[in-house]
């Protein structure tokens, strides 16, 4: 089988969706200047390829989206899905220490790399 950098070899797939929260009632909603909270939630799906992963991944983002009642005041509000933002196949079997995803940040200073690092502390929520 020829190799397809599109295809995981071991039927996984790294991806992630954007959500914004929105109040239903509020006027200016889909206005491209407003600023809103935004989420974006990364997920591992099991799939046959990078178009059925796209697939699962758009349903688990879209089933996050109930309208619901918030506050003191009960205000109909919801998280509204955006879209997927990324979409990478899984190359290695999932494991301790399997690599899942990566990124090339190209040429940098060693002190820009540096400030990048952040302490064990500050993962903690």
């Amino acid at each position: 089988m020829a190799y397809d950098k599109n295809t995981s070899p071991v039927g996984w797939y790294f991806g992630s969706y954007l959500l914004r929260f929105v109040e239903l009632a509020q006027t200016g909603r889909n206005d491209p200047e407003k600023r809103f909270l935004a989420w974006e939630n990364t997920v591992l799906v099991k799939a046959k390829s990078m178009d059925a992963a796209y697939g699962k991944i758009d349903r688990i983002a879209k089933a996050a989206t109930k309208p619901y009642r918030g506050g003191p005041q009960g205000v109909r509000v919801m998280w509204e899905y955006v879209g997927i933002t990324e979409l990478v196949p899984v190359y290695e079997a999932i494991a301790d220490g399997a690599e899942i995803a990566w990124s090339d940040h190209g040429s940098r200073k060693l002190k820009t790399l540096r400030r990048w690092v952040r302490p064990r502390a500050t993962f903690r929520r």
